[in-house]
């Protein structure tokens, strides 16, 4: 534990799935004294690693928080899952930590994942260190993975070490920035110094240069010391380097290999020596527009990740953004305002945690059972309306509905549905009246698979998926114009109102019907989307104006279940122009009945349309799957809008239909062999082929027949 936010280093590994930063960290714990004995993803036995499904399936699903002491500093680490499917645990990480190492393998160079998680990584700002790992893969090519990282991201990226040999006897690594090698015996660890050999001093002394010049640049009294002295004394450089980093200057690339635990101690020396601490980046901007520093004397925590564990409830992962956490403090919730008791604190290793009496700003830790707080909310003294910006999470990509199971499961599924969506926010449950479905939104099939797998082992419910329906809109294409008499009597008091209506498609700023007199006019937004817009155009009073919102009810009432498939209407125009009333029979419900048939009379005549959600669509893909990728596009009913080149990847653009996206995050992992992702939005609805709209026409029908 530390007691100095200066001492503290938040590192948190990203890569593509594959790339070994379940096994680095393995070997970063050992080599800082941790652990005893190293994990293996194979044996099942890693620190990070611990859910049972990530056991099965051998690889990361969740973030997990682990830390050591190295030299001067706590480091803490923070585990992120590779697949992208998980990417609300790679983004919460981000959200909380100062320094990113990124894994490249060196057998396959940069890859589709690490495209993707770059993007994050800007939108935090966060320094950046590379990680060649797995130089002892038999494939493994040191330059080529090099040359692809400086191709994507720049000359910023700078080499600080080389492999001597490379492949399955790797063991020399030359250090640029210390002028050493370093030489591992057989099991890694520690490795001997020994001075470069002269026929790689030249190499080894260009690359040096460079760090140094990179190093000077940062600051006017370095770069003048620089040109004085032709170098800088290892504290002027570790100064430059560290101010280098912060301000995402360099990407300092490293080697290593996990698995043979060689290269993790000169990386965790770097980070004490080089990375930022807390105290050292800038200030975080509140939502009120104020700024929060570490050196702020009361406290304010922020939780990044809530876990659900068997026996013990919420497990809340947090953040302390300023002043001390001590064990018994009490700090009230700035978005609830509820009162939060932290009886106990721990620092943690995976799923071993250690209790401790306090934690300063900058640190990260775990409590457990807090009563109404969760991932995105802010703790803070009372009084003081704090509020650190929520982490933003990316839109979902896959969609699915739940087959409803009994009356009591479904009341229990929807409370366990409702705790995961605390601990993962980016599993969206949707209770559709539309659809008239549950849906579950979430990042991909992986994603569905574990939410199956903790509900059916975890919760001992039974779930099962079901397709969603697509939320289908209904318009018009023309005018049209129609009347219609309801009257009916019984008994006593009837029920009489006629209504004369024109119905035509409407777009903001059209002018006003011909040869009708507007006596008022309303635009109604309408919660599916798209507007109403009400026009009264009676005139003399053949219909009295208190029955104009009747009127429009019936009509709103119509819409919200169009003619055609039941789906909700939009974009239309709607002139009441005659009708007739009755002194006794005429009343409310009279005119909404009218005013909903002769609208359904009318959308009818004026040329319906069916209209479907369009999505705009990014694949990224390696090229030699491009052509797959394309033609299942292609028939899936997809425009193709654009190709571009980022990087050594192509970014495919298109506009697809909803109703085609049915299993593509598992068809584009098998076409591309993992070597794609996607993401999708919402861009506009759009009119369906006339054969596909009576297909859903007829389907509707027999549906309601039935």
């Amino acid at each position: 534990m530390s007691n100095n936010p200066k001492s503290i280093r938040n590192v948190v590994l990203l890569g593509h799935h594959g790339s070994g930063k379940t096994t680095f960290i393995e070997a970063m714990l050992y080599e800082g004294g941790e652990i005893k004995r190293r994990g293996n993803i194979n044996d099942q036995n890693t620190i990070s690693d611990f859910t049972n499904i990530e056991k099965d399936r051998q690889n990361s699903l969740f973030s997990s928080l682990m830390h050591l002491k190295w030299k001067d500093s706590k480091i803490n680490m923070v585990d992120t899952p590779g697949s992208d499917d998980f990417v609300g645990e790679v983004i919460s990480s981000l959200k909380v930590t100062d320094t990113a190492l990124m894994m490249l393998n060196a057998a396959n160079g940069v890859e589709v994942g690490t495209e993707i998680l770059w993007e994050y990584i800007e939108n935090y700002n966060i320094p950046t260190v590379f990680v060649i790992n797995q130089m002892d893969h038999e494939k493994a090519d040191f330059e080529a993975t090099l040359e692809q990282a400086k191709a994507r991201f720049g000359n910023k990226v700078l080499p600080f070490q080389y492999p001597l040999n490379q492949g399955p006897d790797f063991n020399t690594i030359v250090d640029a920035l210390r002028m050493t090698m370093y030489v591992f015996k057989e099991g890694g660890g520690k490795p001997d110094k020994v001075p470069i050999p002269e026929s790689e001093m030249g190499k080894a002394q260009l690359m040096h240069n460079a760090i140094v010049e990179a190093a000077a640049e940062e600051d006017e009294q370095l770069m003048e010391l620089f040109f004085e002295n032709g170098s800088l004394t290892e504290e002027e450089l570790s100064k430059g380097l560290t101010m280098a980093l912060s301000a995402g200057d360099i990407y300092p690339v490293f080697c290593a290999s996990g698995l043979n635990n060689m290269g993790s101690g000169r990386v965790m020396g770097f980070l004490n020596d080089i990375a930022p601490s807390p105290a050292d980046r800038e200030a975080v901007t509140l939502d009120d527009g104020s700024e929060l520093t570490v050196d702020n004397g009361q406290t304010t925590i922020f939780i990044y990740k809530t876990m659900s564990e068997p026996q013990v409830g919420n497990v809340s992962y947090f953040k302390v953004y300023s002043g001390k956490l001590k064990s018994g403090d009490e700090l009230t919730n700035t978005q609830t305002g509820t009162t939060e008791r932290f009886n106990q604190i721990y620092i943690s290793n995976g799923k071993n945690r250690e209790q401790v009496d306090e934690l300063v700003a900058g640190d990260i830790g775990v409590t457990v059972k807090l009563k109404d707080s969760h991932t995105n909310n802010t703790l803070g003294p009372k009084g003081k309306d704090r509020k650190i910006p929520i982490i933003q999470f990316p839109n979902s990509r896959i969609r699915v509905a739940v087959k409803p199971p009994s009356k009591g499961d479904f009341e229990k599924l929807a409370r366990v549905l409702h705790t995961i969506h605390e601990e993962d926010p980016t599993i969206i449950v949707e209770h559709s009246r539309e659809l008239k479905q549950t849906i579950i939104h979430a990042q991909g099939q992986l994603h569905l698979d574990l939410l199956k797998y903790r509900i059916e082992k975890v919760y001992g419910l039974n779930l099962e998926f079901d397709d969603p329906r697509i939320p289908y809109r209904e318009t018009i294409t023309k005018r049209a114009d129609d009347s219609y008499r309801h009257k009916k009597q019984s008994g006593g008091a009837g029920q009489f109102g006629e209504v004369h209506m024109r119905i035509e498609p409407y777009t903001e700023g059209m002018p006003d019907p011909d040869g009708l007199s507007v006596r008022n006019r309303e635009i109604v937004d309408i919660e599916s989307g798209g507007q109403l817009a009400f026009f009264w155009c009676i005139v003399g009073g053949s219909i009295d104006s208190k029955y104009q919102n009747a009127i429009k009810k019936g009509v709103l009432q119509k819409m919200a279940e169009g003619p055609l498939t039941g789906s909700p209407c939009r974009d239309i125009r709607v002139c009441i122009f005659d009708g007739k009333m009755h002194p006794v029979d005429s009343n409310d419900m009279a005119f909404m009945i009218a005013a909903s048939t002769v609208f359904k009379n009318a959308f009818n005549q004026a040329g319906p349309q069916l209209m479907e959600p369009i999505y705009e669509l990014e694949v990224l893909c390696a090229e030699d799957v491009m052509g797959d990728v394309m033609s299942d596009l292609q028939s899936r009913r997809a425009i193709i809008m654009g190709i571009d080149a980022e990087g050594h990847y192509q970014k495919i653009t298109a506009r697809v239909p909803l109703a085609e996206m049915k299993k593509y995050s598992s068809t584009l992992r098998s076409i591309s062999q993992g070597k794609a992702k996607f993401k999708m939005d919402f861009l506009e609805y759009a009119a369906v082929l006339p054969e596909m709209q009576r297909e859903l026409v007829k389907a509707h029908q027999e549906a309601v027949e039935s």
